[in-house]
């Protein structure tokens, strides 16, 4: 059995985190055991924020307990995330309490499946005869795909045989009730996710049930289906407007369309699929040619939690929502899986050291569910298009799809390091670890030791048991403007391809040695980008940096740099938990604000005065109050 074990200082501190910290309070909030405020995400007084209720639901639902259902129709899926991300943590280190807790969960949602295999706590309690009924709406499947996913993960991690019967005998019956048979609901649910469970349950059982059931939600999606002729939003808000395989540019809520699009490519990678391929192609380049931010969140308006249009990338209303930056590392490491191209690691790197991190507060018990790019306190509490633009992260959140689904991914962060590919193997993330791969007629031993993200020297140790040549491919990251690498401390020209340099020998006890350039840089955002005109951001290495105002004090949109000051870096270790800081000489506009008139003929009275600006990595800012911040930064060009 392949596996990787991580030792690395940057990520086992998160590991460490969800461990100790993220799921035994994510436990505490399920069950109504903790006295916190459950914030709204914006100004909707629809949004349930009283309880989170899950649990019960799933006792009610298993007749142990009497009442109703309380929440949103698709909260069962804040118990599968939390199972997933148990999973993936007793993987790496057994704890017989939580393993307790996540039998107990397996055996709850056990007894709250139905004979037939039906599960979804909301109908079984409130509507039972209105299953499948609102497929729009009711997030059913949806639920069904979350399940399932935790179930493989339960099962591969522990062995529980019931958590697969349980999510076996789902995947019947969804197949007994869907497909394009007669008698059967030709239909697909409004929020894709089944078909990534359905996918992995393939890959586990080899059950070719599995993957004809996945097939047909994808090609059945944006299809003529009576049972999708209700009242509902626009079609391309589900991805429905056209056929999958006709759809050019992402289009709807951000978060479906990464997950259908990891679908495609999990199908397109097992199956050989080349449409279903060039599909998934057309809306990577869409998404992060056009419709990406420089921190890798999607998703530019609140309304619908959806994209807009091309460039159209505001930084202080956009919605970028955890859920979809976790969903975009996913379709990206998919993609790697289906072809070697080192912009799917770039992207999944990008994603995964900002928007993702950013997430979540550095105690690991407040989240965001949303990641801006500039925030002013005083605009997202009074303006009503600003509500959902929080400054600092909520305890919890009404509907609170994204702290789980944080904890699940990074729980699982070292299965995203490698790729393997018979004879292949492709370093993707740089993160210190120790891997063994099963590779022709032998072990491939893999050492990763490194400071990264902080520092861009990597040492990879190789050892090959048996007598086959390896080809091992390396990403050069291509924020990396030069590297250097060297084999057994010995120079050699390597082949270079796609974002990967390549190696193709027998290793036995080797040693690789790569260099990346991490110094500071400017970036600027394409001319069609009208809010970042005129402005750059900070990067260094994998980290997009911000300012903020505890470092650089109020109205940060009056400071500006000088285009060609150059950038001083210094790591920090008792800020933030030990962050890399960025500074550089600049500009402050004075602005008198009790001065009197709003408007002028001339800004030549404008006085500037010099100051020392000082950068943060992204995904460290709100932990230290309700402040100011901002990525994109004014660039002077004086003389």
């Amino acid at each position: 059995m392949n596996k990787v074990e991580l030792r690395d200082r940057f990520f086992n501190r998160y590991k460490g985190l969800i461990r100790t910290e993220m799921i035994p309070y994510q436990w505490k909030v399920l069950n109504d055991e903790i006295d916190i405020t459950i914030e709204r995400e914006r100004n909707d007084d629809s949004i349930p924020n009283e309880k989170s209720h899950v649990i019960e639901n799933f006792r009610i639902a298993a007749g142990r307990k009497k009442g109703n259902h309380y929440g949103w129709v698709f909260q069962d899926s804040d118990l599968y995330k939390w199972l997933e991300a148990a999973a993936y943590t007793l993987r790496e280190k057994m704890d017989e309490e939580l393993k307790c807790l996540a039998d107990d969960v397996v055996d709850l949602i056990s007894e709250a499946q139905e004979e037939n295999g039906y599960l979804d706590t909301y109908f079984t309690i409130e509507e039972p005869d209105q299953k499948y009924k609102r497929l729009w709406e009711s997030h059913e499947l949806y639920c069904a795909g979350h399940f399932i996913e935790a179930a493989v993960a339960y099962y591969e991690a522990v062995g529980n045989q019931k958590v697969l019967k349980t999510a076996c005998k789902l995947a019947d019956h969804i197949d007994s009730v869907f497909g394009d048979e007669d008698g059967k609901i030709h239909g697909y649910d409004g929020h894709e996710e089944v078909e990534i469970g359905l996918m992995r349950l393939y890959r586990l059982t080899q059950n070719e049930r599995y993957l004809k059931l996945a097939r047909y939600f994808l090609f059945v999606r944006g299809t003529d289906c009576d049972a999708m002729n209700s009242k509902h939003l626009p079609l391309a808000y589900y991805q429905a407007h056209l056929p999958v395989l006709e759809q050019d540019t992402a289009e709807g809520h951000a978060v479906r369309l990464v997950y259908l699009c990891t679908a495609m490519a999990d199908a397109a990678c097992e199956t050989g699929d080349e449409k279903l391929l060039s599909a998934c192609r057309r809306l990577w380049k869409s998404i992060v040619n056009r419709r990406m931010y420089i921190t890798g969140g999607i998703g530019s308006t609140v309304s619908g939690e959806a994209f807009t249009l091309d460039y159209d990338l505001p930084n202080d209303t956009m919605y970028c929502e955890t859920c979809a930056s976790v969903g975009l590392v996913f379709f990206a490491y998919r993609m790697l899986m289906t072809e070697e191209k080192g912009e799917y690691g770039d992207v999944m790197e990008r994603v995964l050291y900002n928007t993702v991190l950013g997430g979540v507060a550095l105690d690991g018990k407040h989240f965001f569910y949303v990641n801006p790019l500039e925030v002013v306190p005083g605009k997202s509490s009074k303006d009503p298009l600003k509500s959902h633009v929080k400054c600092v992260r909520p305890q919890w959140l009404g509907c609170a799809c994204c702290p789980p689904n944080l904890a699940r991914l990074l729980a699982s962060v070292e299965q995203y390091v490698f790729v393997q590919k018979k004879n292949k193997l492709f370093v993707n993330l740089f993160v210190e670890c120790k891997g063994s791969f099963e590779i022709e007629d032998g072990i491939l031993e893999i050492e990763l030791k490194t400071g990264y993200p902080w520092d861009g020297c990597v040492e990879i140790k190789l050892n090959y048991s048996g007598t086959a040549s390896v080809c091992l491919g390396i990403r050069v990251p291509s924020w990396s403007d030069t590297f250097d690498a060297e084999i057994n401390h010995e120079s050699t020209a390597f082949e270079t391809k796609d974002g990967f340099i390549y190696i193709n020998q027998v290793f036995k006890e080797d040693t690789i040695h790569l260099k990346l350039d991490m110094g500071a840089k400017r970036w600027y955002a394409h001319p069609m980008v009208e809010n970042d005109l005129g402005k750059f951001a900070v990067t260094r290495g994998p980290f997009v940096y911000c300012l903020e105002e505890a470092d650089n004090g109020k109205n940060l949109h009056l400071l500006s740099v000088e285009k060609q000051e150059p950038f001083e870096y210094e790591f920090e270790e008792t800020l933030l938990g030990g962050v890399g800081i960025i500074t550089a000489s600049g500009w402050k506009a004075e602005a008198d604000q009790e001065e009197e008139g709003l408007y002028r003929k001339s800004d030549s009275a404008v006085k500037k005065v010099k100051t020392k600006i000082k950068w943060i990595p992204y995904y460290s800012w709100a932990n230290r109050g309700e402040n100011e911040m901002r990525v994109w930064v004014r660039e002077d060009n004086l003389c």
